[in-house]
């Protein structure tokens, strides 16, 4: 499944850098046929590669990874049943392009989550 997430966050950079396939493939070192295989799917990236990529993005590879636009839904018919859940119930990771100012407010409310959630339970 994190091979649907890292080519749907793939296609969602070129698109809003305006970025082609070709100019992606020529920054990573990798054919532009390949890189069509792997955005359809159809192939299977090393890690190496996916770290090209990454850097060819200036994105983070965790964030290509693990973050995505998709829905619970799409997740769990990608995972063909119920996707993975890294985060318990009643916690979702989500990604956002926001001002500064409201950037800021949102990473102190991921502090206190995580903080929260690195307390042991009282069972």
């Amino acid at each position: 499944m994190h091979n649907q997430i890292f080519f749907t966050n793939i296609l969602r950079l070129l698109d809003e850098r305006g970025m082609t396939k070709n100019e992606l493939a020529a920054k990573a070192d990798i054919s532009v046929s390949f890189l069509s295989d792997l955005t359809n799917g159809k192939a299977n990236p090393s890690l190496k590669i996916m770290e090209a990529i990454a850097e060819a993005l200036e994105t983070p590879l965790p964030t290509l990874l693990e973050s995505t636009d998709l829905d619970r839904e799409s997740l769990d018919a990608l995972a063909g049943g119920t996707a993975p859940r890294s985060l318990p119930e009643g916690v979702v990771r989500v990604s956002a392009v926001l001002p500064e100012h409201q950037a800021f407010i949102v990473k102190k409310w991921d502090e206190a989550a995580r903080s929260k959630l690195r307390k042991p339970s009282s069972s």
